[in-house]
């Protein structure tokens, strides 16, 4: 619950400073402005989650020119948005908004809930994208904590329980000091300080806005909050995978709906594990590549060695696939580590020539 105080202050002094130094973003109402369209705030969101503004900003622009609408977007083929997400990353997020967004035009009209409870119970949409939407689209008193919030109220009351333990005082700490009023632009202007001023790495006291109030300005390393603990190593994980031509065509699978990389065109590929099995999925002159295709993912880090072969017309691999034309393979939408196989066969096969 928030209270009167210091924490009044930090909320209007920050407000202050939002009215003049907001960034101005595509999916974003200026200041003092509820979002006209939560369709777009939700879509910029779910989109931002662990990916930077500068990489959402093209992919924002072309979604929402080919899905300007929730019920343009549910009525979207599954293959179509999987291959227009690829190059984000973290691929559950585009299934996610699929389903989100044929619930809300099955369940509710084409319409978002305007709460943050009826926003958790769409699909996918979890406490932080809930309250984000509930506040900059509906202008809800919601409690918005993301990676730059929690690096600002760590540093704002100097919170040394190490991440993730520390999460329920931070929002605890985010909740006494977000304002009645304009909970949208504070949540935004939160963000803001966090992503251009209160960096994870020198950041720009002498400029904050909240400086006066910040406890870490006052420490001898406000670097140092939020606490993190002590990082695990990833495993190493290896695997193959497969480029086969045939008539300047290229044979593509489509991954298994869930686990990493679900519903994406790929090439085939073994396990990735210590031990993969490197057996082709059929019979040809490979070529192997050297060095390993390096990918890291959030749990591993993985090396996929490609092999690539030319078939003969009538060979066609075991199993459901389809072939695509390699002039044309960067409209496949493949994701990052099988767009750079593809590269690797590219210069591969020009370094043969």
């Amino acid at each position: 619950m928030r209270v009167e105080g210091r924490e009044t202050k930090i909320a209007a002094d920050l407000l202050a400073h939002y009215n003049v130094h907001a960034r101005r973003l595509p999916w974003r109402a200026p200041p003092g402005a509820n979002a006209t369209d939560p369709y777009r705030v939700w879509l910029s969101e779910v989109m931002l989650q662990q990916t930077t503004v500068a990489a959402v900003g093209p992919y924002y622009a072309k979604f929402t020119a080919r899905w300007p609408t929730v019920e343009a977007l549910a009525a979207a083929k599954d293959a179509d948005l999987m291959a227009a997400w690829a190059g984000l990353g973290y691929y559950a997020r585009a299934r996610n908004l699929l389903a989100c967004a044929r619930a809300v035009a099955r369940d509710h009209g084409g319409r978002f809930p305007d709460t943050e409870e009826g926003l958790r119970a769409l699909p996918g949409v979890g406490a932080y994208t809930a309250a984000a939407v509930a506040a900059i689209a509906f202008g809800r008193r919601a409690v918005v904590v993301d990676a730059n919030v929690e690096r600002v109220v760590a540093r704002l009351f100097t919170i040394a329980t190490p991440l993730p333990a520390a999460r329920p005082e931070i929002r605890e700490a985010a909740d006494r000091i977000t304002p009645d009023a304009r909970a949208g632009d504070f949540a935004q202007a939160m963000m803001d300080l966090g992503a251009t001023i209160c960096t994870a790495r020198n950041p720009a006291c002498g400029i904050c806005p909240l400086r006066q109030d910040c406890a870490a300005v006052q420490t001898a390393d406000p670097a140092a909050y939020p606490v993190k603990a002590a990082k695990k190593v990833k495993p190493h994980r290896l695997g193959h995978g497969w480029w086969i031509e045939r008539d300047g065509h290229v044979w593509l699978v489509r991954r298994p709906d869930k686990g990493l990389l679900g519903g994406m065109r790929a090439l085939p590929s073994s396990d990735w594990s210590a031990a993969p099995d490197s057996t082709p999925p059929l019979a040809a002159r490979w070529t192997m590549i050297d060095p390993p295709v390096a990918h890291v993912f959030t749990h591993f880090s993985l090396a996929l060695t490609v092999h690539h072969a030319h078939v003969v017309q009538d060979a066609t691999p075991p199993g459901e696939g389809e072939w695509w034309p390699v002039a044309q393979i960067g409209d496949a939408g493949l994701p990052t580590l099988f767009a750079r196989a593809a590269e690797a066969v590219r210069k591969d096969q020009d370094a043969r020539d």
